[in-house]
């Protein structure tokens, strides 16, 4: 009883940004705001368990003992239970990472080739690295 007791006070999430061949970030915080397949998500302590498909845009983790960590993610999954926050991303790119120039002449390549996965995850990086100021 007293695990349970202690779960639902907890103030903090645990955050763990994983892509397909890297740990990217894990750490505390009090709010992950991700996009879904289904539409934006805002996870705080005690949010019910979850499991819901990433598309392409940048994932931000506000917290707790710093300034906010935003990453572009390319796909994959979020997986929420007990205050544990997983990203699991096909791949992923914290906004100080990324190259801006290389992400707007990817963009531009997929905009003129009319791929719209390749468009998706181009804007994502931008976006990204556009917080990163």
């Amino acid at each position: 009883m007293s695990d349970h007791t202690s779960s639902t006070s907890a103030k903090v999430l645990d955050v763990e940004l994983v892509a397909a061949d890297q740990k990217v970030w894990s750490g505390q915080a009090s709010m992950v705001i991700v996009r879904t397949a289904d539409g934006d998500l805002g996870i705080m302590p005690n949010h019910e368990a979850v499991l819901a498909v990433l598309v392409p845009w940048p994932v931000t983790v506000r917290t707790v003992d710093g300034p906010d960590v935003v990453a572009s993610v390319n796909g994959g999954f979020v997986s929420v239970a007990e205050n544990r926050v997983s990203l699991l991303a096909e791949s992923a790119e914290l906004a100080g990472d990324i190259d801006v120039a290389q992400a707007q002449r990817e963009l531009d390549a997929a905009v003129a080739a009319a791929d719209e996965h390749a468009e998706a995850i181009a804007a994502s990086r931008l976006a990204a690295a556009a917080t990163h100021g």
